[in-house]
């Protein structure tokens, strides 16, 4: 009955695949008041300053891999967290609520369009005794608790670490099927909506097994995740319901939740409740999605930036799960209907700046967007050396399953330590940037220490707001690539930010790092930006970013020169007296290095920042005085 994120090429390929008894298909690309307008509609918090960590716990992570929240503690995983997303809960096919079962869903059979009806797990969520070993608190469960299970550990979690934020996820892959429906019309939004407060954030659960009821898991969420796959797309699951009013209706449900969250967290002392959205990375499923207007209602987007490759293409070639740049090596097919092919920087981008080749008016704050980290591997077998270490290369078909896996062509990284933790087998894609392992027979996709820094450098780079980690179980004891992403993810922008924040770079990751980057340092600095991706992307993606009119014109004139001018030009635009740093904009993102102007004194950001003045502080503020100008 496990669920697993899937965001994009598998079905974009149309392609079956098998996924095992203990790791289904994921869940993932994707995620009242009555008549409420958008315009009237309460706003979301803004997103934190770039370091927000976000990852997800899996449902049934208490069985076969007897990962449970205490691990969370003990591993040191809670402290490091922001957001804990607990995946997934079901919607009812009768009701079209949110609700409680023990049910197995069928996730093993991708062909049975009824796989996910009806299926939940109760008995995981709160009847599952936990002894003293294995509690947070190193309490044993006790017969007249109002709850026990994995709620009861979350609650035991959050009173450990307060600051923890803890969302229901719903959906994902197997749960994505009546979406649609609860999205049609203003009365099933609200009645669903409503339903999902009352079970979750009130916590009425219902009595079952001798646990639930009113009050009951009060205070364990803090707020919802929506892993909705894929609205108006028939790429999710088969048979999941969609349509083409889904765009339209998704903006709304997000509308819907956003309002009585609102309402319930004015209620209950002021407090803000959280909205997220796990979304998809291929262009053609996010036309489906209104990237201009969902991100009002939203406190972060999870953009699975993974998954893009995988061995349901059972003989290959073989590919990097989650190529950060597109290569003009991979020889994967393009995705319809534009000629682009899947990478991070093509996700970013048509969320941000839009696509028009598919009709994305893009839109959605990057500060509110969080980088998707898988924390598993996608691999095949019998794979040749070729030319660069079996990268691009044929297969007899997917990897062997592994134990706790127990899924073909996949594998958690504790199950891959004499591959992926051998230097020997260890490559890394300068142009996707990309890491990969080999070992002369097996090829897996997946992080390394190198992806890691390439990817963090990127969302540095481009202002996002954080990352996103699916799926804590998949970790072994050290939480090694959870702690590698941390520390990428606390620190910041490289120096490079001019060739996309890569720590390598080529003629194609060049190209279009470069136009992110320059996208959003672009609005950071207009000196900096202005040079750098004018140099790299002709000029007109930074000069339309850095500032005014004359950005745009200059950089698509010109290049190298005409960005450097009008990123600076423009950047000085508002500045005071001598000074010809930019002018500081209380609307722009900066990242660390960042230099501009302000109140007669030139300033140098520290970290990444938005509307934090210079001067306001004092010395533990983010701008660094560099002196009088």
């Amino acid at each position: 009955m496990h669920r697993r994120k899937r965001t994009l090429a598998a079905v974009a390929a149309g392609a079956a695949v098998s996924m095992g008894a203990a790791l289904a298909l994921f869940g993932g690309v994707g995620t009242a008041q009555a008549n409420t307008t958008a315009a009237a509609q309460p706003a979301a918090a803004a997103a934190s300053s770039g370091g927000v960590k976000i990852a997800y716990y899996d449902q049934w992570s208490v069985y076969g891999n007897a990962f449970y929240p205490k691990n969370l503690d003990t591993e040191g995983i809670a402290g490091k967290l922001d957001v804990l997303n607990y995946s997934f809960e079901n919607i009812d096919p009768t009701n079209l609520t949110c609700f409680e079962s023990t049910k197995a869903s069928d996730s093993t059979n991708e062909s049975d369009p009824n796989a996910g009806d009806g299926a939940g797990d109760a008995f995981a969520d709160y009847q599952k005794s936990f002894g003293a070993d294995i509690s947070v608190n190193g309490t044993a469960d006790v017969w007249n608790q109002p709850i026990v299970g994995t709620f009861n550990q979350l609650k035991e979690l959050k009173a450990k670490y307060p600051n923890l934020k803890i969302v229901a996820s719903i959906g994902g892959w197997t749960y994505s099927k009546y979406f649609s429906d609860v999205a049609k019309t203003d009365a099933s939004r609200q009645k669903f909506v409503s339903s999902c407060i009352d079970m979750f954030i009130k916590g009425n659960l219902p009595v079952q097994g001798g646990y639930g009821g009113t009050g009951s898991a009060a205070g364990i969420f803090d707020g919802f995740d929506i892993d909705w796959e894929y609205p108006g797309s028939p790429d999710g699951h088969v048979g999941n319901h969609y349509s083409p009013d889904d765009k339209a209706n998704y903006t709304k449900l997000l509308a819907e939740f956003r309002t009585e969250l609102n309402a319930y967290g004015a209620a209950n002392g002021g407090k803000h409740m959280l909205l997220t959205a796990a979304l998809p990375s291929g262009q053609d499923k996010i036309a489906n999605i209104e990237t201009d207007k969902i991100g009002q209602y939203l406190d972060y987007a999870n953009v699975m930036t993974y998954d893009m490759h995988g061995a349901w293409d059972a003989t290959g070639p073989t590919n990097v799960q989650d190529p950060v740049y597109p290569s003009s090596d991979d020889p994967s097919a393009v995705i319809p209907p534009g000629n682009e092919k899947y990478s991070t920087d093509g996700a970013i981008k048509a969320w941000t700046q839009g696509d028009s080749a598919y009709g994305i008016p893009g839109g959605l704050p990057a500060s509110k967007i969080t980088m998707g980290y898988p924390l598993y591997y996608r691999g095949w077998t019998g794979v040749p050396a070729g030319s660069n270490h079996g990268l691009y290369q044929s297969a007899t078909g997917p990897a062997g399953a592994r134990s706790l896996s127990q899924t073909a062509g996949v594998a958690y990284y504790k199950e891959l330590g004499g591959i992926v933790d051998n230097p020997s087998d260890t490559f890394f894609d300068p142009k996707t940037q990309s890491n990969y392992f080999y070992n002369g027979t097996e090829f897996w996709a997946g992080l390394g220490a190198q992806e890691i820094q390439a990817k963090a450098d990127y969302a540095h780079c481009s202002g996002l707001g954080g990352s996103m980690m699916y799926s804590l179980l998949d970790l072994d004891p050290s939480a090694t690539l959870f702690n590698k992403i941390v520390t990428a993810t606390n620190g910041s922008a490289p120096s490079n930010c001019s060739s996309g924040g890569g720590t390598t770079g080529s003629t194609s990751s060049g190209t279009s790092s470069g136009t992110s980057s320059g996208t959003t340092s672009g609005t950071t600095s207009g000196t900096t930006s202005g040079t750098t991706s004018g140099t790299t992307n002709g000029g007109t993606t930074a000069g339309t970013t850095s500032g005014t009119t004359s950005g745009t014109t200059s950089g698509t004139t010109s290049g190298t020169t005409s960005g450097t001018t009008s990123g600076t030009t423009s950047g000085t635009t508002g500045g005071t007296g001598g000074c010809t740093l930019p002018s500081w904009s209380a609307s722009a993102i900066y990242v660390n290095g960042d230099k501009v102007s302000w109140n007669g004194h030139n300033w140098q950001a520290k970290w990444w920042t938005t509307n934090e003045q210079p001067g306001t502080t004092g010395e533990w503020g983010v701008w660094q005085d560099l002196g009088a100008c």
